[in-house]
Protein backbone atom coordinates (compact mmCIF):
# COMPACT_ATOMS: atom_id res chain seq x y z
CA UNK A 1 0.00 0.00 0.00
CA UNK A 2 2.82 2.38 0.87
CA UNK A 3 4.23 2.16 -2.67
CA UNK A 4 0.81 3.02 -4.13
CA UNK A 5 0.52 6.05 -1.85
CA UNK A 6 4.06 7.10 -2.73
CA UNK A 7 3.23 6.80 -6.42
CA UNK A 8 0.04 8.85 -6.06
CA UNK A 9 2.01 11.53 -4.21
CA UNK A 10 4.76 11.49 -6.84
CA UNK A 11 2.24 11.83 -9.67
CA UNK A 12 0.37 14.64 -7.90
CA UNK A 13 3.56 16.63 -7.30
CA UNK A 14 4.83 16.03 -10.84
CA UNK A 15 1.52 17.13 -12.37
CA UNK A 16 1.46 20.18 -10.11
CA UNK A 17 4.87 21.22 -11.42
CA UNK A 18 3.84 20.58 -15.04
CA UNK A 19 0.74 22.75 -14.70
CA UNK A 20 2.92 25.49 -13.21
CA UNK A 21 5.58 25.02 -15.93
CA UNK A 22 2.95 25.37 -18.66
CA UNK A 23 1.52 28.40 -16.90
CA UNK A 24 -2.02 27.00 -16.75
CA UNK A 25 -4.30 29.84 -15.74
CA UNK A 26 -7.14 27.39 -15.00
CA UNK A 27 -4.94 25.35 -12.69
CA UNK A 28 -3.71 28.53 -11.01
CA UNK A 29 -7.33 29.51 -10.30
CA UNK A 30 -8.07 25.97 -9.08
CA UNK A 31 -5.24 26.27 -6.52
CA UNK A 32 -6.67 29.62 -5.41
CA UNK A 33 -10.11 28.00 -5.12
CA UNK A 34 -8.64 25.16 -3.06
CA UNK A 35 -6.92 27.61 -0.72
CA UNK A 36 -10.14 29.57 -0.28
CA UNK A 37 -12.25 26.44 0.19
CA UNK A 38 -10.03 25.05 2.96
CA UNK A 39 -9.35 28.32 4.75
CA UNK A 40 -10.77 28.86 8.22
CA UNK A 41 -14.26 30.27 8.16
CA UNK A 42 -17.52 29.36 9.84
CA UNK A 43 -16.36 25.76 9.42
CA UNK A 44 -12.88 24.80 10.56
CA UNK A 45 -10.28 23.48 8.14
CA UNK A 46 -10.59 20.11 9.88
CA UNK A 47 -14.35 19.98 9.26
CA UNK A 48 -13.86 20.93 5.62
CA UNK A 49 -11.27 18.18 5.18
CA UNK A 50 -13.69 15.66 6.71
CA UNK A 51 -16.33 16.76 4.21
CA UNK A 52 -13.74 16.27 1.47
CA UNK A 53 -13.08 12.73 2.69
CA UNK A 54 -16.77 11.83 2.49
CA UNK A 55 -17.10 13.30 -0.99
CA UNK A 56 -13.90 11.56 -2.13
CA UNK A 57 -15.35 8.21 -1.04
CA UNK A 58 -18.55 8.86 -3.01
CA UNK A 59 -16.57 9.98 -6.08
CA UNK A 60 -14.12 7.03 -5.73
CA UNK A 61 -11.14 9.35 -6.15
CA UNK A 62 -8.18 7.54 -4.60
CA UNK A 63 -5.80 10.49 -4.92
CA UNK A 64 -8.47 12.71 -3.31
CA UNK A 65 -8.98 10.27 -0.43
CA UNK A 66 -5.24 10.13 0.15
CA UNK A 67 -4.75 13.90 0.09
CA UNK A 68 -7.74 14.67 2.32
CA UNK A 69 -6.87 11.97 4.87
CA UNK A 70 -3.21 13.00 5.03
CA UNK A 71 -4.13 16.68 5.36
CA UNK A 72 -6.77 15.89 7.97
CA UNK A 73 -4.21 13.96 10.03
CA UNK A 74 -1.74 16.84 9.66
CA UNK A 75 -4.36 19.20 11.11
CA UNK A 76 -5.16 16.97 14.09
CA UNK A 77 -8.20 15.05 12.87
CA UNK A 78 -8.50 11.68 14.61
CA UNK A 79 -9.02 8.29 12.98
CA UNK A 80 -12.47 8.12 14.61
CA UNK A 81 -13.45 11.41 12.96
CA UNK A 82 -12.14 10.14 9.61
CA UNK A 83 -14.17 6.95 10.02
CA UNK A 84 -17.29 9.06 10.62
CA UNK A 85 -16.59 11.00 7.42
CA UNK A 86 -16.07 7.73 5.52
CA UNK A 87 -19.39 6.55 6.98
CA UNK A 88 -21.20 9.60 5.63
CA UNK A 89 -19.64 8.91 2.23
CA UNK A 90 -20.92 5.33 2.39
CA UNK A 91 -24.41 6.53 3.36
CA UNK A 92 -24.51 8.97 0.46
CA UNK A 93 -22.93 6.64 -2.11
CA UNK A 94 -24.35 3.24 -1.18
CA UNK A 95 -22.70 0.00 -2.29
CA UNK A 96 -20.15 1.56 -4.67
CA UNK A 97 -18.97 3.87 -1.87
CA UNK A 98 -18.45 0.85 0.40
CA UNK A 99 -16.05 -0.50 -2.23
CA UNK A 100 -14.15 2.78 -2.58
CA UNK A 101 -14.08 3.27 1.21
CA UNK A 102 -11.76 0.26 1.47
CA UNK A 103 -9.01 2.39 -0.04
CA UNK A 104 -9.75 5.23 2.39
CA UNK A 105 -9.40 2.85 5.33
CA UNK A 106 -6.06 1.58 3.99
CA UNK A 107 -4.80 5.15 3.66
CA UNK A 108 -5.99 5.97 7.17
CA UNK A 109 -4.23 2.91 8.59
CA UNK A 110 -1.02 3.89 6.78
CA UNK A 111 -1.21 7.46 8.08
CA UNK A 112 -2.04 6.36 11.64
CA UNK A 113 0.29 3.32 11.79
CA UNK A 114 0.50 3.17 15.58
CA UNK A 115 -3.18 3.78 16.27
CA UNK A 116 -5.37 1.00 17.65
CA UNK A 117 -9.14 1.26 17.18
CA UNK A 118 -11.33 1.11 20.27
CA UNK A 119 -13.67 -1.85 20.10
CA UNK A 120 -17.01 -1.20 21.70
Amino acid sequence: MNSKLNELTRMRKKSHMKFKEYNSKVYEKFIELEEAAYSEGVLTRQTKLLIGIGISVVKNCEACMQWHIEEAARYGVTPQEIMDAIGIGIKMGGGPAVVSSRFAIEVMEEVFKNWTPKLE
